[in-house]
């Protein structure tokens, strides 16, 4: 059976982009007769805000999208970050970090897809662990699996771009414990969709590179391999993704104005855009 989940951060309101992934992870799950679920990613105490959970659920239902089962809230399962960080620290991965991200960007020799990529300043050195972030070794994370499977790089497949071969290595040593909240988003997406039973991972293009560590953890970690589908992105009149930070129109406000949430959804499903608004980069 699929299962997939629609996964916002209720950090601000929900946009047309958010329609958008939800309305392609809720049709592929009932295309195929499956589940589709609700989990909001908020972890991030500072900036998640508990009032806009409701808002969201409504949102959803005013497009005609309805989860399955009960919405899941991150901020509800540490304890299983904290077994999964556990795991890894037991394998000699995780090492604490304080470099600033001023001193990463000034010592980092190149780029990768969440910008500079860490040069390892804190690896094998005795950081004092309280208030650090915790990186993982990337190198030795990559030889233990090797060892273990006897076999090269890892696999995995999108629905739309086909198998690929895993490369993780080209985020250098990820943070999967924040200073600021109990886990990276690369390590409690990975968790929760073990947990969860997702078995094909929808979330945009912007993601796809992320998906290079999240195959890596599943093999340390022994957890079930998804499918992923990584969907092309709405994008402004100037190619940026649509975003809650640029004032992109909140599907709450076009609800309270009384417009018709299911027909907004037939159109965004027909490729029919808000003047200004397109499809970004992607596979399909």
């Amino acid at each position: 059976m699929i299962r997939t989940r629609f996964a916002p951060s209720p950090n601000g309101s929900l946009h047309l982009g958010h329609a958008w992934s939800a309305i392609v992870a809720h049709d592929l799950a009932r295309a195929a007769g499956g589940e589709f679920l609700l989990r909001i990613e908020d972890i991030d105490s500072a900036r998640s805000r508990s009032g806009l959970i409701e808002e969201m659920v409504l949102d959803l239902a005013w497009l005609g999208l309805f989860p399955d089962g009960e919405v899941v809230r991150q901020s509800g399962r540490t304890a299983r970050y904290d077994e999964a960080a556990a795991r890894l620290k037991a394998l000699g991965l995780l090492y604490p970090c304080r470099c600033s991200r001023a001193e990463i960007a000034a010592a980092a020799a190149r780029p990768g897809p969440d910008g500079p990529v860490y040069p390892g300043t804190c690896r094998g050195r005795d950081v004092d662990p309280s208030g650090a972030a915790w990186r993982l070794d990337m190198a030795r994370a990559v030889a233990i699996v090797q060892s273990q499977t006897g076999a090269g790089r890892l696999t995995w497949e999108d629905a739309l771009a086909g198998p690929q071969m895993a490369a993780p290595e080209i985020f250098g040593d990820v943070v999967l414990l924040r200073r600021d909240a109990p886990a990276s988003y690369h390590l409690a997406a990975t968790v929760d969709d073990a947990a969860q039973e997702i078995t094909l991972v929808t979330r945009g293009f912007d993601l796809f590179a992320a998906t290079h560590v999240h195959r890596l953890l599943q093999a340390l970690l022994g957890l079930p391999v998804p499918r992923w589908h990584h969907h092309a992105l709405l994008v402004d009149s100037d190619g940026r993704k649509l975003a809650k930070n640029r004032g992109s129109p909140a599907l709450g406000e076009r609800r309270l104005a009384g417009e018709d949430g299911a027909a907004l959804a037939a159109a965004l499903r027909a490729g029919r855009l808000p003047t200004g608004i397109s499809f970004g980069p992607g596979v399909g």
